[in-house]
């Protein structure tokens, strides 16, 4: 569970539904599987929904209604899935694809993390080397005394604690956004119309989109009702508002390319996979490869980000260097020309 959402993380749900399948496959009722997962699961959060699901489980209350209720902590596919895996007798089947599914998506989200931790790196040293020597060398007098130095370590201290108050306080106030559900939609315009971050998002949006309505519709549940569960697994308000605009299309008959052609979030190829699906009547696995192929492209742009976002700080590093040497200079022969 994180600070913007009180929904359980990937992190979390990998090792949840991979033991939960493990169990589950092994013979081991659902109810004393629930028991077991939670016994082993360091997440506090993860192991009181998993007990508070086997008591609504005991007192006669299905398994997806059990997860429903949970809703605040689980994300729609697991709960979905779920759902129709118990009722369509495929419970083992739909752990598996989960398992599949969140142990993928972790993996993903780690390379993401690897590849930004660089550049992160070079902004958080950029930002505190570069502030210290541009007022190292605009502000110290040459000749003073060491008290003079002293003095600037403790203003430079002083700036940086402001400086950390202001970044804290901004983050308190984004956690505040986040959970009245402002926030997605401020970071959603941001990721959806700025460069480099609109392809990246458009990528790994489609593949969560698609992977999840191919996992959806092998469980049996309507296609319309796959759209809007699929479309709800993707994390930018905008993209699953454009991509449920083809569930009344769908209710009136339309083929799912025909209602997504308007869709302006769908590329060209997941266009073309949808129909080649549809007439071959092997949507499931179109759907599948459509997906994979989105999560490819969404790491190249990532690592193509990675690329342009390394040569800007490095750029930016420079340029702070630069006007650090010529600054130190310009005081330097400044101060030797006065006093002649």
């Amino acid at each position: 569970m994180g600070l913007f959402s009180a929904r359980l993380s990937a992190k979390a749900m990998v090792p949840l539904c991979r033991q939960l399948s493990t169990t589950y496959n092994a013979g081991i009722p659902i109810l004393r599987a629930l028991d077991l997962v939670a016994d082993q699961t360091r997440d506090r959060a993860a192991r009181d929904v998993l007990r508070r699901m086997r008591d609504r489980i005991t007192a006669g209350s299905g398994l997806g209604d059990a997860a429903r209720a949970e809703a605040t902590y689980f994300p729609p596919i697991f709960v979905e899935l779920l759902a129709a895996g118990e009722v369509g007798g495929r419970l083992d089947v739909m752990l598996g694809d989960l398992a599949d599914y969140y142990e993928d998506r972790l993996a993903l989200q780690r390379k993401i993390a690897g590849a930004l931790a660089y550049p992160a790196f070079q902004l958080f040293l950029a930002w505190h080397l570069g502030t210290f020597a541009l007022g190292l060398v605009r502000g110290l007098d040459l000749n003073a005394r060491h008290s003079a130095f002293s003095t600037y370590i403790h203003s430079y201290v002083r700036f940086q604690a402001i400086a950390w108050l202001c970044c804290a306080a901004v983050f308190a106030a984004c956690i505040v956004l986040a959970r009245l559900g402002i926030f997605k939609w401020i970071v959603g315009w941001i990721t959806t119309f700025v460069w480099p971050l609109a392809p990246i998002t458009r990528w790994f949006g489609l593949a969560r989109f698609f992977r999840a309505l191919s996992l959806l519709i092998g469980s049996g549940v309507s296609i319309t009702a796959c759209i809007e569960r699929a479309a709800a697994n993707v994390v930018n308000p905008y993209m699953r508002r454009d991509l449920v605009r083809a569930v009344p299309l769908v209710r009136e008959g339309a083929s799912l390319a025909n209602a997504f052609q308007a869709s302006r979030s769908l590329t060209r190829t997941a266009h073309e996979m949808l129909a080649v699906g549809e007439e071959s009547g092997n949507l499931e696995g179109a759907l599948q490869k459509v997906a994979e192929y989105h999560a490819a492209q969404g790491e190249h742009a990532v690592k193509l980000a990675t690329k342009v976002g390394n040569v800007l700080v490095t750029l930016m590093v420079a340029t702070v260097v630069g006007y650090v040497v010529i600054s130190f200079y310009s005081n330097l022969y400044g101060g030797l020309l006065n006093d002649l």
